[in-house]
């Protein structure tokens, strides 16, 4: 029996040429470039998440991208103050309330006379960046504080009215109108940068607490943070702050 010769093979048409594959085939997905798939086991739900390559560090940082400070040291702090009592009686309470507090701007715009328990020397804030409304804080302040707030606001006096003063804000300011204070007061002082800000007060305000020893539960606590991990940046405090901390390691 004589066989018949095998027949050449058909080149590829155009668009099977297009395609990469032979005429009469189907693309396979053996054949489509590697999709990133779900990391969980038998997953076949392509993946939505970036490379963690391309994902931005999580939390809070202490210094900015070039390695600028973002809070004020114990001594800057103490310039501001200084220099915030030669200001305005309203703006020196605002920005003594900012550094012994460690509130936010928000937060302090938003107390009212009620709010200050001279008795207790603690200043109740509203937690702003909670999920809900009417979560509130007891922070501790020095007498100093309380002592300026009652001379520049009567908060006694205001107290001892009907409605104990419950809608009295201390500084019915715009956001913008705080912040132009505050920055006011950090110029007069000669200090510049990102951490001459109400931020850099606040996170002052957690470098200070964390090197006085405070507990961490405590500190997290007076700022308000949902999160332990947030207030935990405080402890990688550096220069003078560091050395106070090694310093108890050392005795």
């Amino acid at each position: 029996m004589t066989r018949k010769p095998i027949a050449a093979a058909k080149p590829a048409g155009k668009k099977a040429a297009e395609l990469g594959t032979a005429p009469g085939t189907h693309r396979t997905r053996a054949m489509e470039p590697a999709r990133p798939y779900a990391t969980c086991p038998g997953s076949r739900i392509p993946s939505t998440k970036a490379p963690a390559s391309q994902t931005a560090p999580a939390g809070m940082q202490l210094h900015t991208r070039d390695g600028a400070r973002k809070y004020l040291t114990a001594s800057e702090r103490d310039l501001f103050l200084k220099t915030a009592e030669r200001g305005d009686r309203d703006a020196r309470t605002f920005c003594m309330t900012l550094a012994y507090a460690g509130c936010r701007l928000s937060e302090a715009l938003a107390l009212t006379a009620d709010r200050v328990d001279l008795a207790a020397s603690v200043l109740i804030f509203e937690s702003l960046k909670k999920r809900r409304p009417g979560i509130y804080r007891a922070v501790p302040v020095p007498p100093a504080l309380l002592e300026a707030l009652d001379l520049v606001h009567g908060i006694r006096e205001v107290q001892g009215k009907r409605g104990k003063g419950q809608d009295v804000r201390l500084w019915p300011w715009s956001r913008m109108t705080a912040w132009r204070q505050v920055h006011a007061v950090m110029e007069a002082a000669k200090l510049s940068g990102v951490k001459a800000s109400p931020k850099g007060l606040r996170h002052g305000f957690g470098v200070t607490a964390v090197s006085a020893g405070i507990p961490l539960n405590l500190v997290q606590k007076w700022l308000g943070h949902a999160q332990l991990s947030t207030t935990a940046i405080y402890a990688d405090a550096v220069g003078a702050e560091e050395q106070d901390i090694a310093q108890r390691m050392w005795k």
